[in-house]
């Protein structure tokens, strides 16, 4: 994570909040695993081998994940038991995620982080159903973590659009700009849901679970194949107008 000396939002119009999951990279299952061991420590001598294949998890929050799996499999969603599936979770995420072969940053994220951590017209930042130590540990596997100093993240609220709201309101506590354009970035409808909820506009790359037509169906201002597209760079920074009605 970046450290205060090293990055600045003091003349920043544009808050960019980025999704991880489907849209900055693929961790090869090691999200699911990672959930299905906590269960499983925590359960398993009452309900066995614990399976999450009939949880959705594209663009959820974990603690939505969390809750759904023990509902799935008859338990109450006691929020204590909530927190210790998810504080088992994260210590277990890490060594999935190094014996992830799938795992993989996905095309063009890598370069457009770099193009955009030297503007001064854009802050970079997360809005992530992930808890914020589950985020980081994928960034960290994907050595791209120290392009985001803030975020909004599953630990804030279980409702995305409220995490995005978070992310927000801490990119205004970094940026002296009178105004800010937010524009999030995902791969899923519920990011462009959860981005229009908060008046933000939504650029949404078909890189996860989704495909294009279900993106633009679900209001996107700006569908990509992935974030090579030379046109992402251009919607995020305002070259491009991408603002329609929602």
């Amino acid at each position: 994570m970046k450290t205060a000396g090293c990055y600045s939002c003091r003349m920043q119009a544009t808050i960019a909040l980025f999704d991880i999951d489907g849209t900055l990279l693929r961790a090869g299952g090691a999200g699911r695993r990672a959930v299905e061991r906590a269960l499983e420590d925590l359960l398993g001598e009452t309900l066995g081998k614990m399976s999450l294949e009939a949880v959705e998890f594209a663009g959820r929050t974990d603690p939505w994940i969390v809750r759904q799996a023990l509902i799935h499999h008859g338990v109450a969603p006691d929020e204590g038991l909530i927190a210790e599936v998810l504080r088992l979770y994260v210590d277990y995420l890490p060594d999935e995620l190094e014996r992830a072969s799938a795992f993989e940053v996905l095309p063009g994220v890598r370069a457009l982080l770099e193009i955009l951590i030297t503007r001064d017209d854009t802050c970079l930042g997360l809005g992530t159903g992930n808890t914020e130590a589950a985020a980081y540990a994928k960034l960290r596997r994907g050595e791209i973590d120290s392009f985001f100093a803030f975020g909004g993240f599953g630990s804030d609220h279980l409702d995305r659009a409220e995490l995005l709201r978070v992310g927000f309101e801490r990119a205004r506590g970094l940026s002296a700009a009178a105004a800010h354009r937010v524009v999030v970035i995902g791969d899923t409808p519920h990011d462009v849901v959860a981005a229009h909820a908060i008046g933000a506009e939504c650029i949404a790359v078909s890189t996860g679970w989704y495909d294009s037509a279900s993106l633009e169906a679900a209001g996107a201002n700006h569908v990509v194949a992935d974030l090579e597209d030379p046109s992402v760079l251009d919607a995020i920074t305002g070259s491009l107008a991408i603002s329609k009605d929602v």
